[in-house]
C-alpha cells in the first residue's frame, strides 16, 4: 500500500530527520508541505524533494497559531487533501542540571515540544480529517522514557509529548490514528552535542554499534502514517538501535 496522492505536513523539514522523512513520502507517492524557519533553507529542501509538484516549503514559527493556519490552509488549496501529519519540529535550546533551567526557557520549550503538537493536530482535524480521516505521527525523543544527564527538560516534554499521543489518540479515534517514535541519538546537527568528538564512544554502547541515521527514523514514520500500520494507534514506538536493551541512557 502506498502515499500515492496523499498529502502530508512534515513541520521542522528542511534538513535532518524532518527532510529525511520528507524524502521517504515523497518517494511513496505522497505530496508534502513542509516547514521551518528559514525559507532559502526551505525553498533548497523543496528543491531537493523534486519542486512544487512534489512538494511546498513555508517558513514560520511552529508556536505560531497564524503560521500554523497559513500551512494548513495552503496545503488543502495546493494538494486537494490533508492526510497525513508529522510533527517532528523540537527545541532543546541548553545543556545542563535540571535544577538550572530557568522558567521561561522551560515553557518556551513546553510551548513548542508539545503545546504546539497539540495545535497543529486540531487544526489539520479541522481542516479536514476531521471529516476525511488521517494519520498523525510525534516525533518524541528516548529521552523522554528514561533519565538524560544534561538534556532533562527536553526529555520531561517529550515524555508529556508520548502522552499527549495517547491522550489524542483516544479522542481521535477512530477517523485519526496518532503515534509517536523515539530515536535514541540520530546523526543530525539538532543532536551533534550528544556525540559529535566521541562517535565511536557512544555508538560502543549500542547493541548495534552505531547511531541512527535520519532514515531510520524515516523509514519508521512512513509505516506508521500508512494502511499498513491501519490498526495501531496510541503508541511510542522506540527506536534506538538496541540502546535500552543493555541499560542504555539516550545522553
Amino acid at each position: 500500500m502506498s502515499l500515492e496522492n496523499r498529502t502530508a505536513i512534515v513541520t521542522g523539514a528542511s534538513r535532518g530527520i524532518g527532510l529525511a522523512i520528507a524524502h521517504r513520502l515523497v518517494a511513496d507517492g505522497a505530496r508534502v508541505v513542509i516547514t521551518g524557519r528559514n525559507q532559502e533553507a526551505l525553498d533548497a529542501a523543496v528543491e531537493s524533494l523534486g519542486g512544487r509538484p512534489h512538494a511546498l516549503g513555508i517558513a514560520g514559527n511552529t508556536a505560531d497559531g497564524a503560521h500554523r493556519g497559513a500551512t494548513v490552509a495552503a496545503a488543502v488549496a495546493t494538494y486537494g487533501s490533508l492526510d497525513l501529519l508529522v510533527n517532528n519540529t523540537g527545541i532543546n535550546p541548553i545543556y545542563g542540571d535540571l535544577l538550572d533551567i530557568e522558567a521561561g526557557v522551560a515553557a518556551k520549550m513546553v510551548d513548542t515540544n508539545v503545546l504546539a503538537t497539540i495545535s497543529w493536530v486540531k487544526a489539520c482535524r479541522d481542516a479536514w480529517m476531521g471529516n476525511h480521516g488521517g494519520a498523525v505521527v510525534n516525533v518524541s525523543s528516548l529521552a523522554g522514557l528514561s533519565p538524560s544527564p544534561g538534556i532533562g527538560w527536553y526529555g520531561a516534554t517529550k515524555a508529556m509529548l508520548s502522552r499527549v499521543t495517547a491522550e489524542l489518540a483516544l479522542e481521535l479515534a477512530p477517523e485519526i490514528r496518532i503515534n509517536a517514535v523515539a530515536p535514541a541519538v540520530v546523526k543530525t546537527k539538532f543532536a551533534g552535542a550528544l556525540y559529535e568528538g566521541r562517535e565511536d564512544e557512544v555508538a560502543g554502547t549500542y547493541p548495534l554499534a552505531r547511531l541512527g541515521r535520519p532514515e531510520d527514523v524515516a523509514s519508521l514514520v512512513w509505516f506508521l502514517l500508512s494502511d499498513e500500520a491501519s490498526w495501531i494507534t496510541g503508541q511510542t514506538i522506540t527506536i534506538d538501535g538496541g540502546l535500552t536493551l543493555n541499560g542504555g541512557i539516550a545522553g
